[in-house]
């Protein structure tokens, strides 16, 4: 179901832009200027509201947090999440450090937004599975975001992808054998995992399991000096449903 569109939602997210990255473009290769002091980044791909990018900033205060949603509405709630966890002056606290960031937008602009080897790790958490054939090209553990990720990630860097869904779990791990990145953790049941303690839930994470559902997860790493994810053939049937190539 589409999200209603918010009311003054431009003023909502406009009160929160210190956690901000309005124009990324202008940052290209100096990201850490963003942030009060120079960190290790994490990144992660469609934070909906905010609750696993906030979580990460907790949890990892030696690091630099990027999340990144492409739809404004919901970018807002993070936004402002961030806003009421960080307070009114951001790094006055040693305990609460100034480590978080938002950019409202696609990861098909991950390139031109990052450096090569700004990240020491990617999150992907219940990604849009896009189940129709056509569409494979868009989810992201697609062969051309797994080559963008190789770019982005540190050599050894790693991927983090959790989601609820059998089909983009099943495909996704076969790209990443195929991709030949190393698997450091699977598991189809994640919250009954060895790593279910150190897990930090999304918004729709604890919807699902609040009705029953296994949450699955891959952990795999980005061997240093890997050579670049071989991209798959295209086929006369990869199109999307207007026709237009994907």
């Amino acid at each position: 179901m589409r999200m209603r569109k918010k009311k003054h939602s431009a003023e909502r997210i406009g009160q929160c832009s210190h956690f901000q990255i309005a124009d990324p473009l202008s940052f290209y290769g100096k990201t850490e200027n963003c942030f009060d002091k120079e960190r290790p980044m994490l990144l992660e791909i469609g934070c909906g509201k905010g609750d696993f990018a906030a979580g990460l900033s907790d949890k990892y205060k030696d690091k630099n947090i990027i999340a990144i949603e492409k739809i404004p509405d919901v970018a807002m709630f993070a936004l402002e999440k961030a806003a009421a966890l960080k307070g009114d002056n951001p790094g006055s606290d040693p305990e609460v450090p100034d480590n978080l960031r938002f950019i409202i937008g696609g990861a098909e602009y991950l390139s031109d937004w990052f450096a090569p080897a700004s990240f020491e790790c990617i999150y992907l958490n219940f990604s849009d599975p896009w189940p129709k054939k056509g569409y494979y090209k868009r989810r992201l553990t697609a062969p051309s975001f797994l080559e963008a990720y190789r770019k982005l990630l540190v050599p050894d860097g790693e991927l983090h992808f959790k989601t609820d869904n059998t089909d983009l779990f099943d495909w996704s791990v076969e790209q990443f054998r195929s991709a030949g990145l190393e698997l450091l953790f699977y598991t189809r049941d994640l919250h009954s995992s060895e790593l279910k303690d150190d897990n930090i839930l999304t918004e729709y994470e604890r919807k699902f399991s609040s009705q029953g559902l296994p949450i699955y997860s891959a952990h795999v790493r980005f061997p240093a000096g890997m050579p670049p994810v071989p991209q798959p053939v295209r086929h006369r049937d990869d199109t999307d449903a207007d026709g237009s190539e994907n």
